[in-house]
């Protein structure tokens, strides 16, 4: 049976700009996000999982480098859309929770006005109404124009991170010094063309589209302009209806007329706009859903009058209200303390079934995500060095890496001594040549030092970048720890049924 794919993530990498060099920070990673299942991203702190959430969101730091890939999502890629289209996605089409509920809220306003903040903000219903109308049109001319100027601004910050490079070089001669200047003399021109053909290419495009978005807002506005007419003038026949009968009833009659006046006054001013009191009946029944006991009260107080995880359900409360289909969860219970975090998984898995949300898991701690991920993806170094199914990572893992992970969670049934990863991280400034973990891993052959693995196929849904799965690399056997936690696992799986 097919997956209905909801995220497709091909080949992305990114750099950034630094004073110290280009730091490579996701390296040709790829990955599917299904509908309604929770993609886990599993990963040391550096290791690229943020930086690929928050390209996903459209909110890359400007220092930042597409260097290639593509985000896709409903058919168009993420990272070449306008930022007006990014306003209809994020929020309203893909959520996000971030790490620190504290950070994420506003200290000095009320829970209250920070849960309705986004639906009032929106609240004028003949505005959606018109910019829904000329949104596709205007979403073709503006990704028309943000594409133009995604390429040259990659091209220029290619050349600026080439320059910056050349002249950080130590001990060059006079010779190479002006070899390097004609170099970045003839780059500049280089991109000087590229940026006029660009430009040329793109503009009777833009110009063609800005003439067909002015006609669609013409129309728009007469629509818009109509449509408010038809409901004034119901709304005025119906009210000068009940006024009329209201000056020829009495007593209980009228009382009802009088209510009938008000219900109509409501459903009309609804109708051109989200209200107050809309918006706060919305936001109370968000808090009662994510486990906010006393809403009413609750919606007053300012966030240092909840606890951690408190804030942290407001956070998921806000990030809920536009209704998202993808949800992505950027390590949102690294700030709580164990009891804690166990209930606001509890809480995203249940709100993910609930609502058929697809869910992207960030975390660093392989224990966090065993009882919600579906699949997971292990990354290091900003690659994915090993991709599967929960089942498959948790019972049968093949990278020396996600052995390492699984040796440093802490277990009651395991009589093993927990293992620590040796050494650090690589500076991803200067990206190791072969195996990035090959350093700090104990199964390292010589040519974990010379090249990259590829991605061995392991099963139709499980894959590891590890040369110890090559046929002719030698047999070893995984951690004694891994191994005998994997054993109790699958006996008690077996008692159990």
């Amino acid at each position: 049976m097919p997956q209905d794919k909801v995220l497709s993530v091909n080949n992305l990498a990114i750099n950034f700009k630094t004073d110290n060099g280009i730091l490579h920070a996701v390296r040709d990673i790829s990955f599917d996000l299904n509908r309604g299942e929770t993609l886990c991203i599993v990963g040391e702190s550096g290791s690229g999982k943020s930086v690929t959430s928050k390209a996903i969101m459209g909110i890359l730091a400007n220092n930042a480098i597409i260097e290639s890939g593509n985000i896709m999502y409903r058919g168009e890629n993420l990272l070449e859309v306008s930022e007006d289209e990014f306003y209809k996605i994020r929020g309203h089409k893909i959520g996000m929770i971030f790490q620190d509920p504290l950070s994420s809220l506003n200290p000095i306003v009320r829970i209250g006005k920070q849960i309705t903040e986004a639906m009032l903000i929106n609240s004028d219903k003949l505005k959606i109404m018109y910019s829904d109308l000329i949104s596709d049109d205007l979403i073709r001319y503006k990704n028309t124009l943000a594409k133009m100027n995604i390429e040259i601004t990659n091209e220029r910050k290619k050349l600026e991170a080439y320059i910056a490079e050349v002249k950080a070089k130590e001990n060059a001669s006079a010779q190479e010094r002006a070899a390097d200047r004609n170099a970045i003399k003839e780059k500049k021109l280089a991109f000087k063309e590229f940026e006029k053909k660009t430009r040329e290419k793109y503009a009777q495009r833009a110009k063609e589209l800005k003439a067909v978005l002015e006609q669609t807002e013409q129309k728009a506005k007469q629509q818009v302009k109509e449509y408010k007419e038809k409901v004034t003038a119901e709304y005025k026949a119906k009210l000068a209806e009940l006024e009329k009968k209201l000056a020829a009833a009495s007593g209980e009659q009228k009382k009802k007329i009088s209510q009938e006046i008000e219900e109509e006054k409501l459903a009309f001013t609804n109708k051109l706009k989200i209200t107050k009191a809309e918006a706060k009946k919305r936001a109370l029944e968000i808090m009662r859903e994510v486990g906010i006991p006393e809403p009413e009260r609750r919606f007053k107080q300012f966030p240092f009058e909840f606890s951690g995880g408190m804030r942290q359900r407001i956070v998921i409360a806000i990030a809920l209200t536009a209704s998202p289909e993808i949800l992505i969860c950027d390590e949102p219970t690294t700030a709580l303390d164990v009891t804690i975090q166990a209930q606001i998984l509890e809480l995203i898995n249940r709100i993910k079934a609930e609502r058929n949300l697809s869910c992207i898991f960030i975390t660093h701690d392989l224990g966090v995500v065993a009882n919600m991920a579906d699949r997971v993806a292990v990354m290091y170094a900003g690659k994915i060095v090993e991709y599967g199914t929960a089942e498959e990572i948790f019972y049968d893992p093949k990278h020396p890496y996600t052995w390492a992970l699984l040796s440093s969670i802490p277990d009651v049934d395991s009589k093993e001594k927990l293992e620590a990863i040796p050494g650090t991280p690589p500076n991803m400034i200067y990206p190791p040549k072969g195996d990035a973990f090959a350093a700090r891993s104990r199964y390292a052959m010589n040519i974990d030092y010379r090249e990259e693995p590829p991605m061995f196929k392991i099963s139709d849904t499980h894959y590891a970048a590890t040369w110890l799965l090559d046929p002719h690399a030698p047999k070893v056997e995984m951690p004694k720890i891994v191994s005998e936690r994997i054993r109790i696992s699958l006996e008690e799986d077996k008692g159990d049924e």
